[in-house]
């Protein structure tokens, strides 16, 4: 029972960090989404705007694949 009690409580801390990290992707996908928008609509000037030597391009996860 010892084993089990154990496995029980690593799964709820497990499961609570998945349920963090998939808020954090959320809010850094709203944040992404604002910024384009914000880009386009000129709310914000990027014209001079130098991006790293190594920008890796991803297509985003959707939220939906991570439940």
């Amino acid at each position: 029972m010892e084993i089990v009690a154990h496995v029980q409580r690593s799964t709820k801390k497990i499961d609570a960090l998945i349920s963090k990290t998939q808020a954090a992707i959320e809010k850094l996908l709203e944040y992404r989404v604002a910024l384009i928008v914000a880009a386009i609509s000129g709310q914000i000037d990027v014209r001079n705007v130098s991006l790293p030597a190594t920008v890796e391009t991803e297509a985003p996860i959707a939220l939906e694949a991570l439940a």
